[in-house]
């Protein structure tokens, strides 16, 4: 109770207003830089011991792994004239001159159409530099104004990887100012909604403006001096999170500010009562997000382990905003922010004529009828998660648009060999070299292998399939490639290049997956034993949480595939998924829990339920609408995966707070009874008589 009088306090919440107004007056301008120190590389996406990361490492003796081929493809559907060509050549001495152009253009390099070539292509290394693809944008934009001046009835798209990254650029610099406005313009709506006052809703959006200008800088820091990976998906996931998950923080302390300050004329008071009463709930709520969010640094893939300490960076800023600067704000503002209906000193907080009373006791007169057929219904929907096609996307799936890298791709397996200016690269010992190109040369679907290039002992060869490298075809010829050159004797062959990382990113996910899901389990039920001292209904609730996940899936994958028309999922999209639904969803639970923890010690455990539902289940409520608003806007970026990780978040949420949260676990636990805190003594409370509907009263703590 003393350190909960310390934000409240005259002095202290002054104090707490003065050093975040420091904090932010020293990390801000650090956060706004946060974009300077993304890592974008292919490597940081990569798992670490992938065979295809060794290649790209062993690949730098014989050329810049920062090189990547930029692929202009030319159309004419009535064939390309000498002409044509001719000032296709000329445009390619143009491109050649360009800034960041590693070695000169190759090509035109026309398609095997008679008489006349239908496509040509112009190959152009680009040295993307150190930054990846997040720097790619301004160079397309160039290369576009010299093939802009193409001859009549000519057509020319950017594709390749130098094409894809830079519409990936396009994409994600939607991170800085659509993401960012569209997450505050739904809190902003949510929070209106919620408090119905005009003033209010400022005080949460200040709290939550201020943590993620401070994480952004703190993540600023340990990416520039400590080895942190962040890249433009850890980002965009790090706005949405911690507006998100802060104003729901925002939102429980709001809630029980608001009930205290009908007990207490002194608003200090109040405040102190309301930390000492919410607060261990937020901070065990904040702490297992945190601890779900660490847990995928035991990942594989480079991507996913980096975007753990991000998010738990984030998240505990945000907590520890809502803990201290919140309150400050608060009481700094007094009974007056709440206008124009404040809570006055004595009045009544009407608890028990809302709607989640009224709702609990309907489902107190068949408890057992209510949680059969409410599981019963998200089993049927969870089937659906066996029509989900979560083995990746294509480069052209990636995008939820059309942009000029999928035009253009497409085009190019129409006129040439689908892996042209991507090849299975092959790294193997010098001596063996010819034998690991005549296996090479053998695997179906290669169409050509270079001569090999002999440097320090290792040699180097490139060779170039029908199959595009992100088709499940193109990663079946890499396979057949691997063990084609891993058989050859003492060779020490491995392959590499844009199949071979598709391939090997699949694989990292699903051992990701099978790893990180069950520590995370593990991890969230430990929390839960220690939060509530009782193991049964941790077990439930982790069980409630679970068929949630596979629910959200089954409807995922329904409206993937019916309504928004996408091809799939990328391979991470379960696991991301999971530990954001297990992560926060068990969020409500502990709101929920704890609460009917502390009823069940007067009112015994069914009473102690209803009151529970009915003094939570209104801002649990407004908190998952605010959640599942702010993981939406993430489909205001053209990106398949945010899209559909936004889209399943928020249907993910949904679900946890009305019908797990609402209807589900209330109906267990007044199934249950006194039995659900066992082995904790408060299972020896005998229930306050009649365990059929009770009229809910309002809380006394």
């Amino acid at each position: 109770m003393k350190l909960a009088r310390l934000p409240a306090g005259r002095i202290g919440k002054w104090v707490g207003l003065v050093l975040w107004i420091a904090a932010l007056v020293v990390f801000a301008p650090l956060g706004n830089k946060l974009g300077d120190v993304e890592d974008n590389q292919a490597s940081s996406w990569l798992p670490g011991n992938a065979e295809s990361t060794e290649v790209l490492r062993l690949s730098q003796q014989f050329q810049d792994s920062n090189v990547l081929p930029a692929i202009i493809v030319y159309e004419k559907p009535g064939g390309l004239s000498q002409a044509d060509l001719g000032a296709i050549a000329a445009q390619a001495q143009q491109l050649s001159a360009l800034p960041r152009v590693a070695q000169p253009a190759v090509g035109p390099i026309p398609s095997g159409e008679t008489p006349a070539p239908a496509a040509a292509q112009v190959i152009v290394p680009v040295d993307v530099g150190s930054g990846g693809w997040s720097e790619l944008g301004s160079f397309a934009d160039r290369i576009h104004d010299i093939t802009d001046s193409s001859p009549p009835g000519v057509t020319a798209h950017l594709t390749g990887p130098v094409g894809t990254a830079a519409d990936n650029a396009s994409a994600f610099g939607g991170i800085d100012g659509v993401l960012l406005f569209a997450a505050l313009g739904v809190v902003i709506v949510m929070l209106l909604l919620t408090y119905r006052s005009p003033v209010l809703w400022l005080l949460p959006v200040l709290a939550t403006g201020t943590a993620l200008m401070v994480s952004q800088g703190v993540i600023y820091l340990l990416a520039k001096y400590a080895g942190l990976t962040v890249n433009g998906q850890s980002a965009g996931i790090l706005t949405v999170l911690v507006f998100g998950a802060g104003t729901d923080y925002a939102l429980l302390l709001v809630a029980r500010h608001r009930e205290e300050l009908r007990r207490h004329q002194d608003r200090h008071e109040a405040m102190s009562v309301a930390l000492h009463r919410a607060g261990p709930a937020i901070g065990a709520s904040g702490a297992t997000v945190i601890v779900g969010m660490l847990c995928l640094l035991f990942a594989d893939l480079n991507s996913t382990a980096g975007l753990g300490p991000v998010a738990a960076i984030g998240i505990g800023v945000a907590l520890l905003a809502m803990l201290t600067l919140l309150p400050a704000l608060l009481t700094i503002c007094g009974r007056w922010v709440f206008w124009p209906v404040r809570p006055k000193f004595g009045s009544a907080d009407h608890i028990e004529t809302g709607f989640w009373a009224r709702t609990g006791n309907r489902i107190a007169k068949a408890p057992r009828a209510t949680w059969a057929v409410t599981c019963l219904v998200l089993g049927v929907l969870a089937l659906g998660t066996l029509t989900l096609k979560d083995d990746g996307l294509t480069n052209a799936g990636a995008f939820t648009g059309r942009p000029d890298s999928v035009v253009g791709g497409e085009i190019l397996q129409q006129h040439f060999p689908a892996g042209s200016g991507q090849p299975i690269q092959v790294i193997a010992d010098a001596a063996r070299a010819q034998e690991v190109r005549s296996a090479f040369e053998s695997v179906p679907g290669v169409v050509s292998v270079t001569e090999p290039v002999a440097r320090n002992g290792y040699a180097y060869l490139e060779g170039t399939t029908r199959t595009s490298p992100d088709s499940e075809a193109g990663m079946a010829t890499l396979v057949q490639v691997r063990d084609a050159v891993h058989r050859v004797p003492d060779a020490h062959a491995l392959a590499g290049g844009a199949a071979a990382i598709n391939y090997d990113v699949a694989q990292a996910n699903n051992h990701d997956r099978s790893l990180i899901i069950p520590v995370v389990l593990a991890v969230v039920f430990a929390i839960l034993a220690l939060l509530l001292r009782a193991l049964l209904a941790p077990l439930l609730l982790v069980a409630t949480v679970v068929l949630s996940f596979f629910a959200t899936l089954g409807i995922s994958a329904f409206f993937f595939d019916h309504v928004f028309g996408f091809e799939g999922a990328d391979a991470s999209f379960p696991l991301f998924v999971f530990v954001f639904l297990v992560a926060l969803g068990v969020d409500y639970n502990i709101f929920l829990m704890t609460r009917v923890h502390e009823e069940t010690k007067t009112r015994g455990t069914r009473r102690g339920m209803l009151t529970g539902l009915a003094a939570t289940g209104g801002v649990i409520t407004s908190a998952g609408l605010v959640l599942a608003g702010t993981f939406a806007v993430l489909g205001t970026l053209p990106l398949t995966f945010l899209a559909e990780l936004g889209f399943a978040v928020a249907v993910g949420v949904l679900l946890d707070t009305i019908i797990v949260r609402g209807v589900l676990v209330t109906a267990l636990t007044l199934d249950i009874g006194r039995w659900i805190w066992w082995p904790h003594p408060l299972m020896r409370h005998h229930d306050t008589p009649p365990a059929a509907p009770v009229p809910v009263e309002r809380a006394k703590t």
